[in-house]
């Protein structure tokens, strides 16, 4: 009887140790169970051609081409000693020249004959402005005697083309798939066999010979909509059970005293809350009055005044007698939270001060780069609980540091910090201290189920009142140089106002990150990136002399950036040159205008967060992104988005469509496979949304999974360590 792998069977032994090492260092790929996850990119249609025509869009990429042969013709060269054979292939939507050289000539002259049929791969090159595919590798879809059962075969078939690499086209893995196919019939399907037949889901065994081996159109939609719900599903249990073992965990309810430091702050606020910050304050001191801890996300859009809400919550817990902590990913940042928290609180930041209130509390900060004497004050302040409220970096982690008694961590811009440093701090409570994760960029629903899937959710989306509308305009300098010597004109007008203005970098161009000279032909005319440092020099000899410009960047020592934006909270400095350590949290209200040189080199979120720098006072705010991509480039197209809403969650949906799946949902950060690979976080909302729902009751009635073997079994291999962390890490 032929041998049927075992799905956690090593690949040498069923495909030999070659082809398997292939596997391993160029896909990921180890197991059998890994193969038959590795699902077909698309499928090509016996009679079907594929589509040349998008060929031009992926230059260096090795791509896989159903295609007709529409000649073939030997030329020779070096008087007649060098042989080259040029054919052409075409299938209706374009034309595409292969090229074989040398010895290699014959064969693939004998076989490409005009007018047959084939599949070719290989990797997509420019030669004299025309693509090509050199020396591609080739499988006829033959009419010949020899070839009869393969083209029938063929003929009854969807071909399956799989993502591959230069080592192993896609047909040699679709062989590789054959020989573990059998093997699928082993598969523990991790799906409850109620929720699976109450929603029309295919087995697992079945959606696996589907996807890879389809009949009909039909079969692949089975197969896929089995298999995002598995992915969904497995995902979704993981977040559930990580949601209820922090609901088992004990914390300390922190409730606001009455006629304590939350009301005394409240009663001298000079405005009112706007109604989005009174409902997720409502939220969040429901959940710290609780006797297990909280876990919530607070997505606000740029501006809707997240650090007041975060700030409420903190005085609630110093009211009951806990400290509060505020970590955040930069110094600049945590300077500028310390800054702007003692301002709103006044006299309430000065707690056994003279001139402090009875009923205040110390707010403290602690950097890396904080004094010998003043570091040893802050530390002592902490662990003698004289501080009610912490602000710092990475410093707060450090094993020195020590509570009186933590029962508050909100981090600020989460997706700076891992996993390990998030957990770090929550370990300094004597129990789990409550927490509040803050983000300015705003997440779509399904990217906060799937990557914050273990907090609740809370979303300010209202701007408080006074704050001003912003324009953004798309400025073309290499089509419209004119419209750049405006923006400047622009810059000096709000100056003259009494205004400020932000520049905006993509790089220091301190001589330190020069970037490297690129050999490819196709960069050659594409400049570095503007950088602030020769910008600022530019801008102070021409358009802006006699206006106080200076620059800020991550590379300059912590008081000399400390200085830059004190003076130019103060007014002083008129204009800031700088990278994006200005993108969160940088707030002074009377920065009305930022021009963004080579907007086109940020993403679209990045975008939406710098441009939440102005407009913070009652003036009008403007953006202005410069540019010298052309009008149609999908670059433009980005930034076009960006000047036509301000609607972050809109933006983001459009940055995400723009980014590969597994960029969003771990792959990149984490160094490991993204384990989605039939799920689009996008497209599959009402998947995602309605496998939580399942999840959380599956959880709720069995945490352990004991009735559920073939779910135990999914999770661990969907979630090895690592992913986990990520899914930790948000």
């Amino acid at each position: 009887m032929e041998h049927v792998p075992a799905l956690d069977e090593d690949l040498k032994k069923t495909l030999g140790p070659a082809t398997a090492k292939v596997l391993a260092e160029q896909l990921g790929l180890h197991t059998a169970l890994d193969l038959l996850h590795h699902y077909p990119r698309r499928y090509a249609e016996r009679g079907e051609l594929t589509s040349l025509a998008e060929l031009a869009d992926q230059i260096d990429e090795h791509v896989t081409v159903v295609a007709q042969v529409a000649d073939a013709r030997i030329l020779t060269f070096n008087g007649g000693r060098g042989k080259r054979l040029e054919v052409t292939i075409t299938d209706g939507s374009g034309r595409l020249q292969l090229v074989f050289f040398g010895a290699g000539v014959h064969k693939p002259h004998k076989d490409l004959l005009p007018g047959s049929r084939a599949m070719f791969a290989g990797k997509v090159s420019r030669f004299n402005h025309k693509l090509q595919l050199a020396h591609p590798a080739y499988e006829p879809l033959g009419a010949d005697a020899s070839d009869r059962d393969a083209a029938a075969a063929f003929a009854s078939q969807l071909i399956p083309i799989y993502p591959a690499c230069a080592k192993l086209e896609s047909w040699k893995i679709a062989k590789c798939v054959d020989a573990v196919l059998p093997s699928a019939q082993e598969a523990v399907d991790p799906l409850p066999t109620a929720l699976r037949e109450g929603r029309g889901l295919v087995p697992l065994t079945e959606a696996l010979l589907k996807i890879h081996r389809p009949g009909t159109k039909a079969d692949i939609d089975d197969a896929r909509q089995r298999l995002k719900w598995d992915e969904a599903f497995v995902l979704q249990v993981a977040l559930a059970r990580r949601r209820h073992a922090d609901s088992q965990l004990p914390a300390v309810p922190r409730r606001p005293a009455p006629g304590g430091l939350l009301d005394a702050f409240d009663a001298k606020l000079p405005f009112t809350l706007t109604q989005g910050q009174q409902t997720v304050s409502k939220e969040i001191f429901d959940d710290l009055a609780t006797d297990h801890p909280m876990h919530r996300l607070l997505q606000g859009e740029v501006g809707s005044g997240k650090t007041m809400v975060a700030l409420r919550a903190m005085l609630a817990v110093v009211d009951s007698g806990g400290q509060a902590a505020m970590l955040a990913p930069t110094e600049v940042l945590a300077q500028q939270h310390h800054r702007s928290i003692t301002e709103m609180m006044g006299e309430l930041a000065e707690g056994g001060m003279l001139g402090g209130s009875d009923q205040g509390t110390k707010v403290v900060l602690l950097t890396g780069s904080m004094g010998v004497p003043a570091r040893r004050r802050a530390l002592l302040d902490l662990v003698t609980g004289e501080a009610g409220i912490v602000i710092g970096t990475h410093a707060l982690i450090e094993d020195k540091v020590q509570f009186h008694d933590l029962g508050l961590v909100v981090v600020d811009e989460q997706h700076r910090f891992g996993v390990e440093q998030r957990d770090a701090l929550r370990s300094k409570g004597k129990q789990p201290p409550h927490l509040l994760v803050m983000t300015a960029t705003p997440i779509p629903r399904t990217v906060a189920m799937t990557v914050f899937g273990d907090l609740e959710t809370s979303v300010l989306d209202q701007l408080p009142a006074g704050r001003s509308p912003i324009a953004t305009h798309v400025v073309p300098s290499k089509d419209k140089p004119h419209f750049l010597a405006r923006a400047w004109e622009r810059v000096r007008e709000e100056v003259d106002k009494g205004h400020q203005a932000y520049v905006v970098c993509p790089r220091i161009g301190d001589g330190e990150d020069d970037p490297k000279k690129k050999a490819a032909e196709d960069d050659a005319e594409r400049r570095p990136p503007l950088a602030v440092v020769d910008i600022a020099e530019q801008l102070t000899r021409g358009p802006l002399a006699g206006i106080g410009v200076e620059v800020l960047h991550g590379r300059m020592d912590p008081a000399d950036k400390d200085d830059v934006m004190r003076r130019f909270a103060a007014g002083e400095v008129k204009v800031l040159v700088a990278t994006t350590v200005i993108e969160v949290g940088v707030n002074v209200p009377n920065s009305t205008v930022m021009v963004i040189m080579d907007a086109d080199r940020f993403g679209v979120s990045q975008l939406h967060q710098l441009r939440g720098r102005v407009g913070r006072g009652s003036a009008p705010g403007l953006c202005l992104l410069v540019s010298e991509m052309h009008e149609a480039s999908p670059a433009r197209a980005r930034l076009a988005a960006v000047a036509a809403t301000l609607d972050g969650f809109e933006l983001s949906r459009i940055d995400l469509e723009q980014r590969r799946e597994g960029d969003v949902l771990g792959q990149a950060q984490s160094g490991v496979r993204s384990s989605l690979r039939m799920l689009a976080v996008i497209e599959d909302e009402e998947v995602i949304a309605e496998a939580r729902e399942e999840a959380t009751r599956v959880v709720a009635e069995d945490a352990a999974l004991e009735r559920l073997p073939g779910l135990r079994t999914a999770l661990e291999a969907l979630l090895d360590t690592e992913r986990e962390q990520y899914l930790e890490k948000g």
